[in-house]
């Protein structure tokens, strides 16, 4: 049985070193290699390289003979070329800082003003970034910052009025295990997963789109109450062919990234639910196609091959749709707090606010200031990078099947 490690104290002295310049094979082995003879615990390393640049850092307890560590660290970055710099201190900086956070920004473009803003934003919550990390360049940069000694919450109400104002995206969440565990993701699909509303497609076969449409925005403005407004717009429908449901379903296009998102997300274990306010003859329909785990959606009145102009059963309005969600969370064994919310409507607040990440997709306003987190890049799959997942993990992942 080996014996325990010692705890370090906050006041215990500690020795950074950092290395910086050209990258070359060999400077991690070299330096550790070097180190090897001195009494010594790593307490912390990092490594980065940008363009070729090597910055690489070791946190390291102070030894009996402190100079000739420090010589050997200078010789080493000497023999590869390198600038080293050797700073003092006590303890371990992280294990001081209270409220550890993500925060991911997502631009197209990302300017330097709003990186500065959204710095200046962390700093004025009392936050410190420990580490930025690229997590895509493509189709939108995305930029994760590790931060700690801020309150998540303050963060997230503070820096989303900041992405706003500078064009970006800005999501925070709180580190901790529950980030990496299994999820269940719950979309709304008009106007989130598809592009359009299919209720207004259906009318187009009924000559009645542009009064649908007219409806419908006002329903996802907020303006309208959602079961009033579906019953109206389902009134206009009556008449019109059940194999028109049918054609519709083949026109759909999905917002761009959806695939990916989907596809990336289930290699790692995450389930799926589709809950909307359309109707089950369509939906059933994308949850076959994508291998969507779950779904609850409206089921229209059929007589003789044609709408009735009625809905069957319970309307899946707004307290539905959160409803939906708990009770899909369940029967995956999933905790609420472990699912992540998608909708772009008035009537999707109430299920965004009941997840543990509600994301308000290229929302209407009213849902926008209400979401904790806003994406406004037309790209579904931007949204992996908000649950830590870079754009080379996911073209590896494609890359291998």
């Amino acid at each position: 049985m080996t014996d325990p490690v010692p705890t370090l104290h906050f006041t215990d002295p500690t020795v950074l070193l950092t290395l910086t310049g050209p990258d070359q094979s060999g400077v991690t082995t070299r330096l550790f290699g070097e180190l090897a003879p001195f009494d010594v615990e790593v307490i912390d390393v990092e490594q980065l390289v940008v363009r070729g640049r090597l910055i690489l850092s070791a946190l390291l307890t102070v030894p009996a003979d402190v100079d000739g560590l420090e010589r050997t660290a200078r010789a080493v970055g000497a023999g590869f070329g390198l600038e080293v710099t050797i700073e003092h201190g006590t303890g371990d900086n992280r294990a001081r800082r209270v409220g550890r956070a993500q925060v991911v920004v997502l631009g197209a473009p990302l300017r330097p003003a709003a990186m500065s803003a959204i710095a200046q934003g962390i700093k004025d919550a009392g936050g410190n970034i420990d580490r930025i990390v690229r997590m895509a360049r493509y189709p939108v940069t995305a930029i994760r910052m590790e931060v700690s000694g801020a309150d998540p919450d303050i963060l997230q109400a503070d820096l989303a009025a900041i992405g706003y104002a500078q064009g970006v995206d800005v999501a925070v969440q709180e580190n901790g295990i529950q980030r990496h565990a299994q999820r269940l993701v719950v979309m709304d699909v008009d106007s989130t997963l598809i592009q359009g509303e299919v209720i207004e497609m259906i009318a187009a076969h009924a000559g009645c789109e542009d009064e649908v449409a007219r409806i419908t925005e006002s329903a996802m403005r907020g303006e309208l109450d959602f079961g009033e407004s579906l019953v109206a717009r389902v009134t206009l429908l009556k008449g019109v062919r059940a194999s028109a449901l049918d054609e519709v379903y083949e026109t759909l296009a999905y917002a761009p990234g959806a695939r990916t998102m989907i596809r990336t997300l289930k290699r790692l274990g995450y389930k799926f639910a589709l809950v909307s306010g359309g109707f089950t003859h369509i939906i059933e329909k994308i949850a076959a196609e994508l291998g969507i785990d779950y779904y609850a959606a409206n089921q229209l009145e059929v007589v003789d091959g044609v709408l009735t102009g009625r809905v069957v059963g319970a309307v899946v309005d707004r307290a539905g749709k959160a409803a939906a969600l708990r009770d899909f969370a369940a029967q995956a064994g999933i905790p609420v707090r472990n699912t992540v919310a998608i909708g772009d409507g008035a009537n999707d607040l109430d299920m965004l606010a009941a997840s543990g990440l509600g994301i308000a997709f290229n929302a209407k306003p009213v849902v926008r200031d209400q979401a904790r987190t806003s994406v406004n890049v037309p790209y579904l799959d931007a949204i992996v990078y908000l649950l830590g997942i870079t754009r080379e993990e996911v073209e590896a992942a494609d890359a291998a099947d």
